[in-house]
C-alpha cells in the first residue's frame, strides 16, 4: 500500500510539470503570433503579405524592362498600400493587379521606440503621399515605400530609395507562383525572341 501511495504521488508531480509547462508554452506562442503581426500569416490567396514590400508588372513598360514594375508596402496584417496615382494611396486594391512577387522584411530591424512603429510609418507615409503628384521618374510608388522605411528606420538606415528598392526587390524578392514568374518575364522573352528574328533576318538578307 506504502508503495503505491509513493508511485501515486510521482504520477501526480509529472503531470503538474506537464501542466505547469503548457502556460508557458502559449504564453510564448502567443507572444510570437503577436510579434508576427497577431498570427496574421502570409496568405497569396487572400492577398495578406504582413511585413513584405510586394510588387506586380506594369503593362507595357514591364514587358520592355522587366525589373521595373509597381511597388507597394504591406502592414503588420497584410493590408497593401501602394502609391496608385496623383494623391492617391490604394488600400488593398493594389494598381496594376494582384501581387506577383513579394519581399519578406524583418520587423525586429525596425529602429524606432514608439509603439507599432511599422504600422505608423507605412500610414505616415501613405497619409504624406496623398498630397503628392505622382511623377514615373523621380516622385513615384517606390518612392512611398522608400518614405515608410525610411520613417521607421529600417535596418537603422534612413537612405533608402527607389534604385536600391528596385535592386533589393529584385535580389530577395520571391514570386507568389509560377504563373507569377510567367507574367513578369515571357512578354519580355517574346519581344526579345521578335527583335532577334528580325535582326537575324535582315542579316541574312
Amino acid at each position: 500500500r506504502g508503495l503505491q501511495e509513493v508511485t501515486l504521488s510521482r504520477r501526480l508531480r509529472r503531470a503538474g510539470g506537464r501542466g505547469g509547462r503548457a502556460p508557458v508554452m502559449a504564453e510564448a506562442e502567443a507572444k510570437m503570433k503577436q510579434f508576427n503581426g497577431g498570427g496574421a500569416g502570409l496568405d497569396a490567396e487572400r492577398g495578406r503579405f504582413p511585413y513584405c514590400v510586394v510588387w506586380t508588372p506594369i503593362p507595357v513598360l514591364t514587358w520592355l524592362f522587366p525589373i521595373i514594375g509597381h511597388m507597394g508596402i504591406c502592414t503588420s496584417t497584410g493590408v497593401i498600400r501602394d502609391f496608385a496615382g496623383p494623391y492617391f494611396v490604394s488600400e488593398d486594391n493594389m494598381a496594376f493587379g494582384k501581387p506577383v512577387k513579394y519581399w519578406k522584411l524583418d520587423p525586429s530591424k525596425v529602429y524606432s521606440t514608439s509603439p507599432n512603429a511599422w504600422d505608423t510609418a507605412v500610414h505616415d507615409a501613405s497619409e504624406e503621399y496623398k498630397h503628392r503628384m505622382h511623377n514615373l521618374c523621380c516622385d513615384n510608388c517606390h518612392s512611398h515605400v522608400a518614405l515608410a522605411l525610411n520613417l521607421m528606420r529600417y535596418d537603422n538606415s534612413t537612405s533608402w530609395n527607389m534604385v536600391k528598392l528596385c535592386f533589393f526587390s529584385l535580389l530577395y524578392g520571391k514570386y507568389v507562383s509560377i504563373g507569377g514568374f510567367v507574367k513578369t518575364w515571357l512578354p519580355f522573352v517574346l519581344f526579345l525572341g521578335v527583335i532577334v528574328t528580325v535582326v537575324l533576318t535582315l542579316h541574312l538578307r
